[in-house]
């Protein structure tokens, strides 16, 4: 035999507390919750690892695919090296797109930290797991100092598409 509940007495449902309706960004977002994004730091999101590195390597990765992975991981270079390479695995993505970087002497003797001094592009696949960025020297030498490199991703260079900056120092020649 099936009774209703609302025949049995003292089996109702406790009353719940009336609470104002909170506006939905503090719902979702709590203050104390939200961590700002830092651009000024190695990009996240997207980005499994990237690093700054003095050479790159092509192995054959775990599902039979092409792998980029760095040779000789460092941020400090010699005035020498032939180029300074960005080395970056990526998570899963739906759709092709391009890393960018922008080359700037962030703390250079005698250039302009506004200007920028070189630059690199590679499209990414969707088949893509990881990639690479090669700066070459500006005047076919470094200068000692700190550089830094603005990543982009997108289709082209906005003020949206910034995800971070990579930062490297050449060290002063060795007498």
């Amino acid at each position: 035999m099936v009774m209703a509940l609302s025949a049995l007495p003292g089996l109702q449902a406790a009353e719940l507390p009336i609470t104002k309706n909170p506006s939905i960004p503090d719902f979702q977002n709590r203050p104390q919750d939200v961590v700002p994004y830092n651009f000024d730091a190695p990009p996240q999101g997207m980005f499994l690892t990237i690093t700054t590195a003095e050479g790159f390597d092509e192995e054959l990765g775990f599902q039979r695919t092409h792998e980029i992975v760095p040779v000789k991981p460092t941020d400090r270079f010699r005035p020498d090296t032939p180029a300074v390479f960005i080395v970056f695995h990526l998570h899963q993505h739906y759709q092709g797109f391009k890393v960018f970087g922008q080359l700037f002497p962030e703390a250079v003797t005698g250039l302009d930290p506004t200007v920028m001094i070189g630059q690199d592009a590679m499209h990414i696949a969707l088949e893509d797991e990881s990639g690479y960025l090669t700066l070459s020297p500006p005047q076919d030498a470094w200068k000692p100092g700190r550089y830094k490199v603005d990543i982009h991703v997108g289709e082209q260079i906005n003020e949206m598409s910034l995800m971070g900056t990579m930062r490297f120092t050449i060290t002063a020649p060795e007498k």
